[in-house]
């Protein structure tokens, strides 16, 4: 969808930049296989969810052509059907396929809306609406991707022994970090972290939300 975007909004000066919060070898593949036209980063030590408060993916920020934060960072029109998918048979119930298709395309409607009007868009948000929509760091988080980074230099080098104490305490500080905790937690040959433990995360978020609500009319 993003690569759709991209071919339809070029001649309006917009462009996708597409980071992996992942290692090297985990994301290549698939950026191998999807060739976008547009640029893809790999940011294995989490320097982007720092700068913008990004704890899951898929995530976006919009940012102007003058540098500026138009959307602060927020769910990218990903919805909660997985939560309602059968562990033995991988399928979603029909309504719930429909709600997650709709999410997505509603949101990409709105991005298709600002590549083309701009600040004129109504889904470009005010500065004050931005600044009261930043999810601000706190010292905790902070230290917290400290410890993830030193945790993947050491595991980067074959030192998982000495990168277990610095995984434990990022997930500690930053429970609300969902992409420490896959970064930092086994994963499937496809490289998605599944298991036991990862459901027992996710009810335990009980009516709370994975992907929150994204604030653009019709959203589910």
């Amino acid at each position: 969808m993003w690569q759709k975007a991209q071919e339809d909004l070029a001649g309006h000066g917009f462009t996708v930049v597409a980071v992996a919060l992942d290692t090297a070898d985990a994301a290549r593949p698939w950026i191998e296989v999807a060739k976008p036209s547009y640029p893809t980063l790999i940011d294995r030590d989490h320097h982007l969810a720092a700068l913008y408060g990004m704890i899951n993916v898929p995530e976006a920020v919009w940012i102007d052509e003058g540098g500026r934060i138009v959307r602060p960072t927020e769910n990218a029109g990903a919805f909660d059907g997985f939560r309602r998918r059968d562990v033995v048979t991988g399928l979603m119930p029909p309504e719930v396929v429909e709600t997650t298709a709709r999410a997505k395309r509603i949101y990409m409607e709105a991005v298709a809306d600002w590549g083309r009007n701009g600040a004129a868009s109504r889904h470009a948000l005010e500065p004050a609406s931005v600044r009261e929509k930043l999810r601000n760091s706190n010292d905790e988080a902070a230290l917290a991707q400290a410890h993830f980074r030193l945790a993947t230099w050491f595991l980067a080098k074959g030192e998982q022994a000495r990168a277990a104490p610095h995984v434990a305490e990022a997930r500690r500080l930053h429970p609300d970090s969902w992409t420490i905790f896959r970064q930092t937690y086994g994963r499937n040959d496809q490289g998605f972290a599944t298991g036991d433990e990862f459901r027992e995360r996710v009810a335990a978020l009980g009516e709370r939300r994975y992907y929150p609500k994204v604030d653009i009319e019709g959203m589910p």
